[in-house]
């Protein structure tokens, strides 16, 4: 965003590269999130043959997602009237919020991913050492 702000007024070409990749820097992200996180609340043992349970967790993802969706152009409409400025500004500070929100479930990953790498590490030495 911050990029765009100072670039993409540079003529309809930078604008539409820039859209396109601001694009798919937001959308992209979006998509691999819902989806992950609706598998992983639908293997959740609470919700094991439970499709109305399991179709309500999926509504209540997407409709967060809608709700963020609606606000984001709200904001920006409330804000245009003090310069586009501050409209990029609101973004960026979305953006920001939004990775320190998933901070912590990055941090979780990784080191559930390091777990697995070394337990995998382990059993693959044991299997070509035999003591």
């Amino acid at each position: 965003m911050f990029l765009y702000n100072n670039f993409g007024q540079n003529g309809i070409t930078s604008s539409i590269v820039m859209l396109i990749i601001c694009g798919a820097l937001v959308n992209g992200p979006y998509a691999l999130i819902t989806t992950a996180v609706s598998a992983d609340l639908g293997t959740h043992k609470s919700l094991k043959g439970n499709a109305k349970a399991l179709s309500t967790v999926t509504a209540i993802i997407d409709g967060t997602g809608s709700i963020g969706a609606a606000l984001g152009p709200l904001l920006a409409g409330l804000i245009s009237p003090t310069g586009w400025n501050n409209v990029f500004y609101m973004l960026i500070s979305a953006d920001v919020l939004a990775c320190l929100l998933l901070c912590r479930l990055v941090y979780k990953e990784i080191l559930a991913w390091k777990s697995s790498m070394s337990r995998n590490r382990g059993s693959s030495l044991a299997l070509t050492h035999p003591r």
